[in-house]
């Protein structure tokens, strides 16, 4: 841990995955580090996530992979299955030579597994970590010497700078951007099975994604294989606004009707679902205002398709350490290196996110061409595919020149 001389801490907005990972990327810079959160308490809830090779190098990098690595069920191939006729459509091997390839594995875990690594990792530090809860942000001043948050309970907090890692509604975005978060129009039905209820015969070691016209469904195992998550995806016929509530299991049937028995078999496992409602955000060139910035959904919220929301957050947050390492605590430098470094990659995730989705639920004609495509690809073809995204490194994290 590296000396800082200023004693004022950095306050984070947020203690999701990205707040945590930030507050550790910072605190292991040496910074004291207040995150400020609105629930009432620190913690993640949802269901699985997929942790592909550079989110395990980023939580290597913020001294959490092998926690991480002691959770995680580990995949022996991606798998996409055509959801009208079965019919197996493509695989990617995970095996050996991916982690090769790559440098570290592909894996699945609970969102609440990794939430808890970085939490673990921040109290593990012992010192220069506050958590404040039940506080919600509604305004920043600054000058040139430093920011104060107000809450909306009036509390004033003073600090170096604010990350605002607030998520897809971030207060922080709102006051310095003002743009509108982009309802997608697609819906996501989540549950987590055990094991014991989900079909012998479809319990692959792998993620299987299955797409039909306007919908998908994925499923893996998870918690060590004791349970599997599953997701299914369609586009709404009605108008959406962004959040979540229980589920109807007569609407996921009502937007599946074409498919295959398989999957109106898998269909009908859950005994409830969460509905989520999602959203995005046009990526932005600017996320830095003086000396507050934004990080993970706040400044680059995404659609599921490439599973790189996490991810992306625990990148933005080792990057962001690293341009202060760079820049030796020079906030305005450091904040213009973190912000060069990161908008044209996650803006590219989150524009590829979108394009996969219209690939994944293709109808007619571009079914046909999709699936006779990407039908008997060599593996190598979609290991270069994957190389800009799974190919990151915190050495390579700031541009061309490495970092100590």
């Amino acid at each position: 841990m590296r000396t800082v001389k200023d004693t004022r801490p950095v306050l984070v907005a947020g203690g999701g995955i990205g707040g945590l990972a930030a507050a550790l990327a910072l605190v292991r810079e040496g910074y004291r580090v207040k995150v400020i959160e609105q629930a009432g308490q620190i913690g993640e809830i949802g269901a699985g996530i997929q942790l592909s090779p550079n989110a395990f190098a980023a939580c290597d990098a913020l001294g959490v992979g092998e926690h991480l690595r002691a959770k995680a069920v580990y995949t022996e191939e991606m798998v996409m299955f055509d959801a009208i006729d079965a019919k197996r459509v493509a695989s990617i091997s995970l095996s050996d030579h991916f982690r090769e390839r790559f440098g570290n594995p592909y894996a699945v875990i609970h969102r609440a597994d990794i939430h808890g690594a970085l939490l673990e990792g921040v109290k593990a530090t012992t010192e220069g970590i506050e958590f404040l809860t039940s506080t919600k942000v509604v305004h920043i001043e600054q000058d040139d010497a430093g920011v104060t948050l107000i809450d909306a309970q009036g509390g004033r907090h003073e600090g170096q700078a604010v990350i605002g890692c607030d998520g897809v509604r971030s207060a922080v975005r709102q006051q310095y951007v003002g743009d509108s978060i982009r309802v997608s129009g697609h819906v996501v039905f989540r549950a987590v099975i055990d094991t014991a209820d989900f079909p012998e015969a479809l319990r692959f070691t792998a993620p299987c994604i299955w797409v039909g016209p306007n919908c998908h469904l994925v499923h893996y195992p998870l918690k060590g294989g004791d349970k599997f998550n599953m997701a299914v995806t369609f586009h709404s016929d009605q108008p959406e606004e962004w959040g979540s509530m229980d589920g109807d299991p007569a609407e996921v049937q009502r937007y599946f009707r074409p498919t295959c028995e398989q999957v109106q078999q898998l269909l009908r496992i859950p005994k409830a679902w969460k509905r989520y409602s999602t959203a995005d955000r046009n990526p932005i060139e600017q996320w830095t205002f003086g000396r507050a910035t934004l990080l993970g959904d706040a400044a680059h919220p995404m659609v599921q398709y490439l599973a790189q929301g996490a991810c992306m957050a625990c990148e933005d947050a080792v990057t962001l350490g690293l341009a202060l390492r760079r820049e030796e605590g020079d906030w305005p430098r450091a904040l213009a290196l973190y912000e060069r470094s990161r908008v044209a990659r996650t803006a590219r995730v989150v524009l590829s996110a979108r394009e996969m989705g219209r690939i994944y639920h293709a109808k007619g004609v571009e079914r046909l061409v999709r699936n006779s495509m990407w039908t008997g690809r060599p593996q190598e073809r979609f290991y270069d595919a994957l190389e800009w995204l799974y190919g990151w490194t915190a050495a390579n994290c700031l541009g061309d020149e490495k970092v100590a």
